[in-house]
């Protein structure tokens, strides 16, 4: 049985949960998620929180690793219609910039011309400085396009040059060695 599987989800306040055959909906003050339970996985609310549990008990190893992913999406829904998710991204380079114009984010990091991203629905973007800041309910939908962004132009162990994630560290690598010791 899974760990994580077997804990509650605690239902925030102003947050209201629906499951109806099958399909868990969840609505809050930023917006309103739902997903589709997998066949072999029940979810019930019981006194403010919501409780997953597998329909039959079985040592099969995909319905044990739905059981955790479930619960664990069902928890990110309740914190994505309450709280919300945010990536934040960061460019460096000479010349590398990022701009948001009407939803759409315009990067220039190099290329002959400049890449356009459209949001899909419920992401917005932000830019602060050299930072871009990818938000929204849904905590896929928000690593999902923070990775199409970062895939643009990935950094480079060189110089560091690219798109990487705030909290990222790059490994550094050490350039030609003839080169530093002067030799041709």
């Amino acid at each position: 049985m899974s760990k994580i599987g077997g804990k509650p989800v605690t239902i925030k306040e102003g947050v209201k949960v629906a499951i109806h055959q099958g399909t868990v909906r969840v609505e809050g003050p930023k917006g309103s998620l739902q997903f589709v339970l997998p066949k072999e996985i029940a979810a019930k609310l019981v006194e403010g929180r919501i409780e997953v549990s597998q329909s039959r008990k079985t040592e099969d190893r995909k319905i044990r690793a739905l059981f955790g992913l479930t619960r664990a999406m069902i928890a990110n829904m309740v914190e994505g219609v309450s709280l919300g998710f945010e990536k934040r991204l960061e460019l460096s380079g000479v010349g590398y910039r990022a701009q948001v114009q009407g939803n759409d984010l315009v990067i220039s990091v190099g290329f002959s011309h400049p890449v356009k991203i459209v949001p899909a629905e419920g992401i917005k973007f932000a830019v602060e400085e050299n930072n871009i800041i990818v938000s929204g309910i849904d905590k896929t939908l928000v690593g999902n396009t923070a990775a199409v962004i970062r895939a643009i132009k990935p950094p480079e162990p060189y110089k560091g040059k690219g798109i990487k994630y705030k909290d990222e560290r790059i490994r550094r690598k050490v350039g030609k060695a003839a080169k530093a010791l002067g030799v041709k």
